[in-house]
């Protein structure tokens, strides 16, 4: 009798795990969903505040800075 028992505990602990692991698999899931949708959205928000033009903007006025002078010498001869 002890042993049915312990069967019937052991047979209610196994379906237990599954289902704890079956829910854990859908939040890693709906974490990773979450996770892509927040790095996009911050993408999306980097762009619209310029941050990503910032550093190209700043090469691009600094190469014409530096390009004007470039090859520009003077001599006193």
């Amino acid at each position: 009798m002890g042993a049915v028992v312990s069967c019937i505990g052991n047979l209610f602990k196994t379906i237990g795990r599954v289902i704890m692991a079956i829910i854990n698999g859908i939040g890693s899931i709906i974490m990773a969903i979450v996770n892509g949708v927040v790095t996009f959205l911050d993408i999306i928000v980097s762009f619209l505040t310029c941050q990503g033009c910032h550093s190209r903007r700043r090469s691009k006025i600094g190469g014409r800075r530096h390009g004007a002078h470039h090859g520009t010498t003077t001599s006193t001869i």
